[in-house]
């Protein structure tokens, strides 16, 4: 099925849920990661059975240190 992430059309598996694709794109656990799809907050706790369907909007922002 096809999402998009972050703005760009994605080709993933059927089913999927969002803890598989925040492990998938990165090496961490998810810490200082936020996910939002379509427009909505999914918390951490959700992860791993929020199942993701064709065409959802998703957005995934990482913290980063700095001043």
């Amino acid at each position: 099925m096809e999402i998009i992430l972050n703005g760009q059309a994605k080709q993933i598996a059927d089913p999927y849920t969002v803890g598989q694709l925040v492990s998938e794109l990165f090496s961490a656990n998810g810490k200082g990661i936020a996910v939002a799809i379509n427009q909505s907050v999914v918390p951490k706790s959700d992860w791993p059975i929020r199942q993701l369907s064709p065409n959802d909007q998703i957005t995934l922002i990482t913290a980063t240190q700095g001043g």
